[in-house]
């Protein structure tokens, strides 16, 4: 299958990319990430997306708009349900994407991360699927967790140390917004 691959960074795109093409999938990325903040840290996935995709022959279309200003018109006063947002801003962009460049299929590398809601992505994923008349290909890939980090150690690629969004900042750093990991991951 031709498969768009939503990638939200270099690091998180590792184990996915080497999944989707062991198993005889045409692979193409698509980085469209309107909710990372600041300017500094998406410039830094962007180069570190770009040095991955160099070393692994990767062809990825990213979208250098730096969206916060839309992200935050999205989330604010329903920062509750900002992750849901977001996803719905993401993966509705890159369905639409596979569907109008002909793909046959679309995922994304935040069903590899632990971090990350995977039933609510699913579920999401599942009715744009339906919406824009292609294929929603899941995988968790949660299982290469820690391959997927060697990996990008390995490569000398940058590692963010928060999933993006500024409310996800202020987690990481604020010890008394921290999330437990095993309440996040499903």
């Amino acid at each position: 299958m031709r498969v768009l691959l939503h990638v939200c960074c270099g690091p998180c795109t590792v184990y996915p990319l080497e999944v989707l093409r062991s198993q005889g999938h045409e692979v193409k990325g698509y980085f469209f990430n309107p909710n990372i903040h600041p300017f500094r840290e998406f410039k830094r996935r962007i180069k570190a997306l770009v040095d991955f995709s160099e070393q692994k022959k990767f062809k990825v279309d990213i979208d250098r708009n730096y969206g916060l200003t839309e992200y935050l018109r999205q989330v604010v006063f329903h920062e509750n349900q900002r992750c849901a947002l977001c996803y719905d801003m993401r993966l509705e962009y890159i369905a639409e994407q596979a569907a109008a460049q002909g793909f046959d299929a679309f995922t994304t590398t935040l069903l590899y991360s632990k971090y990350q809601r995977h039933a609510m992505i699913r579920q999401k994923a599942e009715a744009l699927a339906q919406k824009f008349s292609v294929q929603f290909l899941y995988q968790d890939f949660r299982e290469g967790w820690q391959q997927g980090i060697d990996q990008s150690i390995a490569m000398d690629l940058y590692r963010q140390p928060y999933c993006g969004c500024i409310y996800s900042e202020q987690e990481r750093y604020d010890k008394k917004m921290r999330k437990p990991k095993s309440k996040l991951g499903t």
